[in-house]
């Protein structure tokens, strides 16, 4: 294996969470927050609180259709309201904690997606792709060494497309990589402790633009070699099925789930 010797340590001083961000309906458009708290189940409250799924139980997600980035979305987590825009310019909004809203918002989403789907609601643990596992962590570096990849992606596009819970900044690119593997460290959030579980392979969403679909041009081919090109000295290969992967799926172990999180808290490596 081929990895690049890093010039920088990931020991770094102010290391702090720089952005929180949530994803209330799944495979649609992000909100930030400023503060937050920790479900029972781990996650971060309101992350994929609502999904739509098909008759068969599949989601409807970027996943699946690149026509869910056809749709402009604004959630506010004080009032549980959606608010949707088509490219036609049709406007919606639905209050998701209501039952009967909910019912109607599954009518007119099954019209937009041309399948019947049901939006459900797990307000406890959320609609997570890895339902045993937490949060997502990525470092504002990463997200700047990505985005100078393409010509085509700014950071700001980068952080829409690879859609992580935590960013933390103060620290290098890819420093998530390092809470990985044997003997990996945690890390500390205000008394929220942060333990790595798997680095995060990636799927076809990252190389759409987030409202337009529009793929990048031989996107995985560039990204895996810049990938091992960049690799961290300070990352456990042996983690690390294939260099397809950013941002770390992390886990919060029960004892520390009635913390709270909030933009520019100290994040602290536990050895």
């Amino acid at each position: 294996m081929k990895t690049a010797t890093a010039k920088r340590s990931p020991e770094q001083p102010m290391a702090t969470i720089e952005r929180l961000r949530i994803y209330p309906v799944k495979g649609f458009d992000g909100i930030e927050l400023e503060t937050s708290t920790v479900t029972p189940g781990g996650t971060v409250v309101g992350d994929r609180e609502f999904a739509l799924f098909d008759t068969d139980g599949e989601v409807m997600n970027g996943k699946r259709t690149a026509c869910i980035h056809d749709l402009s979305t604004e959630y506010n987590p004080a009032t549980g309201e959606l608010a949707v825009e088509t490219p036609a310019g049709e406007y919606r909004e639905f209050a998701l904690r209501d039952e009967d809203e909910r019912a109607r918002a599954s009518t007119w989403f099954s019209d937009f997606f041309d399948v019947e789907l049901s939006l459900e609601r797990d307000k406890e643990l959320g609609f997570v792709d890895r339902r045993e596992m937490g949060p997502s962590v990525i470092s504002t570096a990463t997200l700047e060494e990505v985005a100078s990849w393409f010509e085509e992606m700014t950071v700001h596009g980068a952080r829409r497309r690879l859609r992580a819970n935590v960013e933390v900044s103060g620290v290098p690119a890819f420093w998530e990589d390092r809470f990985v593997g044997e003997e990996a460290p945690a890390f500390d959030v205000d008394g929220v402790r942060f333990e790595g579980v798997t680095p995060c392979g990636r799927c076809v969403v990252p190389e759409r633009h987030p409202d337009t679909g529009e793929p990048i041009g031989e996107f995985k081919e560039t990204f895996l070699e810049k990938r091992e090109e960049t690799f961290p000295e300070w990352a456990d290969w042996e983690a690390f099925d294939h260099y397809f992967t950013v941002m770390l799926i992390a886990s919060i172990p029960e004892q520390f789930r009635d913390g709270k999180l909030a933009v520019g808290d100290a994040v602290t490596v536990t050895e």
